[in-house]
């Protein structure tokens, strides 16, 4: 969770991760494995470093109540019409991991 919220945080205030990286004075790889759940458990030093660019407390980046998945009118409707359409929960989760392994190699090839 700490990672998917950094990862927001980060995209919200527009900075790649080469970007934050730099900012926060943090490995890029670490900050990476962090974001795409490979590492979930930061020091509270790199909390500290991360949370000063990204103009957040630590606090807010470890509380589990601060992520908002709030959907809007049109997600609710989208998410409706592909359950009547048949969409399965498997299906869903294939195509979310691939959705995640094309950003990977969107941001593996920018660099």
């Amino acid at each position: 969770m700490i990672g998917y919220r950094i990862k927001q945080l980060r995209e919200n205030k527009g900075f790649s991760l080469t970007e934050l990286a730099k900012q926060a004075n943090v490995s890029k790889s670490y900050l990476s494995q962090l974001e795409r759940g490979l590492q979930s458990n930061p020091s509270m030093q790199f909390l500290k470093k991360v949370a000063i660019p990204l103009e957040v407390s630590i606090d807010y980046l470890l509380d589990d109540e601060s992520v908002n998945y709030e959907l809007d009118k049109e997600w609710k409707a989208l998410i409706q019409s592909a359950i009547e359409n048949g969409l399965k929960k498997e299906a869903f989760r294939e195509y979310l991991n691939y959705v995640k392994f094309q950003a990977w190699l969107d941001e593996r090839n920018k660099t």
